[in-house]
Formats: C-alpha cells, sequence, structure tokens
C-alpha cells in the first residue's frame, strides 16, 4: 500500500493543484489516463462540494486528503470540519432527455462521481466529514 497525504485551504483555486497531485500519484502507479482523468474529475467534484456546500465559500478552512494506492484500487478520502451533508442517499440525475433546459444546472458532481467509481462512504463525526472514494484499476 502506498499513501499520500497532504492539506489544502479551502479555496477553488487550490482544487487543481490536489488534481495534479492525484494524477501524478496515479502516474507513478501506472493507472491509464483514462482511468486518471475520471479519478480526476471525481476529486474535482468533491472537493468543489466540500468548499461550496461545507464551507459555504469561506477559504480559511482545511480540506485533508489522503491519496491511496493499494495494489489494483486507488482511493482518496477527504476530511473537513465544516458543516455535514445532509442527503447522503445514492444521487438520481432526473430530466427530460428530450428537453435540454431540463437538464440541471448544478447538483450533478455527486451523481458524477457515483457513476465513474465504483464505491463511496460518507461518515459524519464529532465535527469531521470524512468522503471516501474508490475505483477498482484493472
Amino acid at each position: 500500500m502506498d499513501l499520500k497525504s497532504f492539506s489544502i485551504n479551502s479555496d477553488y483555486k487550490n482544487v487543481s493543484s490536489a488534481c495534479f497531485i492525484a494524477k501524478t500519484f496515479c502516474e507513478d502507479h501506472s493507472v491509464n489516463e483514462n482511468t486518471t482523468k475520471e479519478i480526476e474529475l471525481c476529486l474535482a467534484e468533491a472537493l468543489n462540494n466540500i468548499i461550496k456546500h461545507s464551507y459555504k465559500g469561506d477559504n480559511k478552512n482545511l480540506i485533508d486528503i489522503d491519496l491511496i494506492f493499494d495494489e489494483n484500487k486507488f482511493t482518496f478520502s477527504l476530511s473537513d470540519y465544516g458543516l455535514p451533508r445532509t442527503n447522503v442517499d445514492k444521487p438520481k440525475l432526473e430530466f427530460d432527455p428530450n428537453d435540454i433546459d431540463s437538464l440541471p444546472e448544478g447538483g450533478m458532481g455527486l451523481f458524477i462521481i457515483s457513476q465513474l467509481m465504483d464505491e463511496s462512504t460518507y461518515i459524519s463525526e464529532n465535527g469531521k466529514n470524512t468522503f471516501t472514494v474508490s475505483k477498482i484499476i484493472s
């Protein structure tokens, strides 16, 4: 198992740096390019959700990030100390495919994560929220 841990401030401008670190970590473990891009996208969506919803856009808070590669599984775990998620149900994307105007403008991040990744868990305990997402690497 290989673990890389780091923290970023809850500022949208730091999301790309975290994704670059994840990309490099994937490349170091010979994860294919398409899977790496999916991981980067899901990490960006999850970090943006924390900044927007948990920290309400306040950029003076920390997000702890663990990247884990264990045999054939890549995992990222994000911890924050803001507001906990209120809806932990599996996200659904409901819209009329014949009506482009019915496509939601937001709220698709968790749906994308659920579609591209293999597992996810969310725990909120003692003021700490942890979102863990895994992808089986073939």
